[in-house]
């Protein structure tokens, strides 16, 4: 179990919609402070790894559990 400062729950939504709530759950943390975010959203994974390559967010785990894929980002 990976600690984190918060959570969003995109389950259920489409991309980009995942994306843009993990961009406002970032907006709302301090430098170096973790995002946990879970999402269905099939595309989710090369998503969320290109949204950190281009932000310069690090994107420290992610893990895949029947449909949810959690995503665990350190704040930059």
């Amino acid at each position: 179990m990976t600690e984190f400062d918060y959570e969003i729950d995109a389950i259920g939504l489409k991309c980009p919609m995942p994306i843009l709530k993990c961009k406002k759950g970032l907006n709302s943390l301090d430098t170096n402070q973790i995002l946990k975010i879970k999402t269905t959203d099939k595309s989710a994974k090369k998503d969320f790894e290109a949204f950190c390559r281009n932000t310069g967010h690090d994107l420290i785990f992610c893990e895949i559990e029947s449909e949810v894929t959690t995503f665990y980002i350190k704040k930059n």
